[in-house]
């Protein structure tokens, strides 16, 4: 069984996330960051990732490189009890057929939460329109691979809606692991805060590697989130470590904190991004098994549900 141990002595493996989660008191864990795309285009992404190592500086190899169906029955093996199936578009035409797979996975799947994704193009607010009638409950945009900028004219009212609608939208706009100019930093998304106040923003991987200043848009802005995504695991740790002078700020937004793991896409086993967690309060004992409990299961129920 893939992804089983990581390596080290006495490390969490994936057949003990169940005993995991029990011992803390949670029914489960919640998920705001896993991907499920079309089989063609998650080849292309896999075989991106195998491509990647020149420019990330590292291999970067797929743990849970399986057929859908697995991949399911991995998570709920885990005990993951509701879960994203994410999208993005790198390009125009294609984000209203990939919200219509998402929504049609979590239509077939009850335990996938209705997700969808937009692009600043002609129609892009039909769109979002159309997504949130049919149930969509959470967004994915990345303008680090869809090479744009957050504050586009045309994206505009496609904020201010989906800020009235009180839908998060996890959002990949830090500069990690490749920064891209012009596209990607925390200026973009407080461009967009600076419009639209209410909105419910959740940072990829706790805004990498501009960690400090996605926690200062947090402090400024009430319904911004940060998702773990990769953050704090052996493999970030090693090129955009998290600065221990931060730490205590994540005790200060214990309840803006959400559990995230890029699944399937991650070159560790799930439990690895667990057991990162757990292991901060060696470094910050305020990071304890209460903020374990927020981060893993209540923070991510009320952003999306049990």
């Amino acid at each position: 069984m893939p992804g089983t141990r990581t390596g080290r002595p006495g490390s969490l493996g994936d057949g003990d996330v169940p005993a995991w989660w029990q011992r803390l008191g949670l029914p489960g864990l919640i998920d705001i960051h896993t991907h499920f795309l079309p089989e063609r285009m998650l080849r292309r992404v896999w075989a991106h990732f195998d491509e990647a190592g020149p420019l990330v500086g590292r291999p970067w190899p797929i743990t849970y490189r399986t057929d859908q169906d697995s991949r399911l029955a991995r998570l709920r093996q885990l005990g993951v009890r509701r879960f994203t199936a994410l999208t993005y578009a790198h390009r125009p035409g294609m984000a209203a057929d990939l919200t219509d797979f998402a929504l049609d996975l979590a239509s077939a799947e009850p335990d996938c939460v209705p997700s969808a994704t937009f692009y600043p193009e002609d129609g892009v607010l039909g769109q979002v329109e159309s997504a949130l009638h049919r149930g969509a409950r959470v967004f994915k945009i990345h303008a680090q691979v869809g090479g744009f900028d957050l504050r586009e004219p045309v994206l505009d009212p496609v904020w201010g809606l989906l800020a009235d609608a009180a839908v998060p939208v996890v959002v990949h706009v830090g500069s990690g692991p490749v920064p891209r100019a012009g596209f990607t930093g925390p200026d973009k998304l407080e461009g967009v805060l600076r419009r639209h106040p209410g909105l419910t923003a959740v940072v990829a991987h706790l805004g990498t590697p501009e960690y400090g200043e996605f926690l200062a848009l947090a402090e400024k802005f009430p319904r911004v989130h940060l998702d773990t995504t990769m953050a704090f695991t052996d493999f970030f740790e090693e090129v955009a470590p998290f600065p221990a002078r931060l730490l205590p700020r994540l005790s200060e937004f214990a309840d803006r904190i959400v559990l995230g793991s890029d699944f399937p896409n991650i070159p560790y086993p799930y439990a690895h991004q667990l057991e990162a967690l757990e292991r901060l309060r060696d470094k910050e004992p305020r990071l304890d098994d209460g903020w374990l409990r927020a981060v893993c299961w209540f923070n991510g129920e009320r952003l999306i549900g049990s």
